[in-house]
């Protein structure tokens, strides 16, 4: 048996908001202002997530994998939700400064990762080449970009916990395992294109204009 990993991406995502609730209840954080930030944050990106994958879905997650792997990426998934767990089991409250600071960047983060995401489905949707205008104008990846400010969000909400390392390490591990092994491929993929090279000379990787 084989299923499609965007249904094991959906999923999870799309239970976030379920699970960061459960948890504030479960640990009595109802008045915990810091629980409820991130269940607005991450609750909504899930969401949003899981309505990005029907209105404009990446063909990368229509491929099938067997169950073993499925769990893999299933498990890898759960690992993000990190910050929820710290925040209602340790009763962890940010600064006001860090909420403002996380609100802030997973607004932006959004804003790159989805409406780079509608670029790229509407440009390829009608004809196939390299994107190098709008959001690709400024990076080769600016939807990864976009991912890369969500999560730090996420983070920024626990960076005053003293267990600010369990979600840093793990958005570490999967920005070398899965983020950049990725981006190589897509860089590989593209280079296919004569005009590739000039491009990716005048180009950042990922974080727009610097890196």
């Amino acid at each position: 048996m084989r299923i499609k990993q965007k249904y094991i991406i959906d999923f999870a995502k799309g239970v976030t908001w379920l699970l960061v609730i459960s948890l504030i209840f479960l640990y009595n954080q109802t008045e915990n202002l810091t629980a409820w930030i991130y269940f607005c944050l991450h609750g909504s990106y899930g969401l949003m997530w899981v309505s990005k994958s029907y209105i404009f879905p990446d063909k990368t997650w229509e491929s099938r994998v067997g169950i073993p792997y499925a769990l893999l990426i299933l498990f890898g998934l759960i690992l993000y939700w990190s910050p929820a767990f710290i925040i209602n089991i340790t009763a962890h409250q940010a600064s006001l400064e860090m909420i403002v600071l996380a609100i802030f960047i997973f607004i932006i983060g959004a804003f790159y990762h989805f409406a780079s995401d509608m670029q790229k489905f509407i440009f390829l949707k009608y004809k196939s080449g390299l994107i190098t205008d709008g959001f690709w104008k400024q990076c080769r990846h600016p939807n990864y970009f976009g991912e890369l400010l969500i999560y730090l969000s996420f983070i920024i909400l626990v960076l005053e916990s003293s267990l600010w390392w369990i979600p840093t390490l793990i958005l570490g591990l999967f920005i070398v395992s899965v983020w950049i092994p990725n981006m190589i491929a897509i860089e590989k993929s593209l280079s296919r294109f004569d005009e590739h090279e000039s491009y990716k000379k005048n180009t950042a990787l990922i974080i727009p204009y610097i890196l």
